[in-house]
């Protein structure tokens, strides 16, 4: 499996200051952890996988262990900063608003402290301050490593079998060149260098007309929302000192 870094961010980065180029790796990491959930979705209907639980959850589970998998330390680091970092802007943007208990998904607060336990569970010995700067408390930490085993008793055998090929994904963009079109072509393509899929996925990127993205059963597709960029952004200023 081919180790990678974050390639569209650093290229649009180089000729803007700091601050624009950790936006920009902020926008990245959480279009490709989104990605990969809803990629999680898509790999538990075509490879008919049981889920004792929440599917969300264990989407959820399967984007923290691909950006674990998937990159280079340091960039994966970098990543799970600002995927963590996303869930806690939204709920500061939800503050607001009742907790929507009923929802498949569970409250933006857990999924922060649950993507910090998971990503320092995987190496807790080099990623103490991962755990310290995003306030994890020892209660939660001490569980960790045990929930990281687990998660890769799940997932890992489902990796290792996409990992002996079969069917490649394919893209397409209804809106060129835009920068979510050009994260995602570009991922969908690194991961069909090191994946095979069981039956067709379809990667689309495109406007929705809301912020979002989701896995469509009825024809295999992943829809990845344009809107999501400039939400993204205005999550990352949100969380600016």
């Amino acid at each position: 499996m081919v180790i990678r870094i974050l390639s569209v961010a650093v290229a649009m980065a180089t000729s803007q200051v700091m601050a624009d180029e950790a936006e920009d790796a902020f926008v990245e990491a959480n279009i490709l952890g989104i990605f990969y959930h809803e990629l999680g979705h898509a790999l538990i209907d075509v490879m008919q996988m049981p889920v004792f639980g929440q599917e969300e959850d264990a989407a959820d589970v399967a984007s923290i262990l691909l950006i674990d998998e998937l990159f280079e330390p340091d960039w994966a680091l970098s990543m799970a900063y600002d995927v963590a970092n996303g869930f806690w802007a939204e709920a500061v943007v939800n503050a607001e608003y009742p907790v929507p208990y009923w929802d498949t998904h569970g409250p933006d607060e857990q999924r922060f402290y649950n993507t910090v336990c998971l990503f320092y569970g995987g190496d807790p010995d080099t990623r103490d301050d991962f755990a310290e700067d995003m306030e994890l408390p020892e209660e939660r930490a001490e569980y960790c490593v045990e929930e990281y085993e687990l998660a890769v008793d799940s997932w890992g055998g489902v990796f290792d079998e996409l990992s002996e090929g079969g069917v490649p994904m394919l893209f397409s963009a209804e809106v060129a060149n835009s920068v979510t079109a050009k994260i995602i072509q570009a991922e969908v393509e690194a991961l069909n260098a090191d994946f095979g899929f069981p039956s067709r996925v379809e990667v689309i990127t495109g406007e929705c007309g809301e912020a979002n993205a989701f896995y469509d059963p009825s024809d295999q597709s992943i829809i990845m929302c344009e809107e999501f960029e400039d939400h993204l952004r205005v999550l990352y200023r949100m969380l600016e000192p």
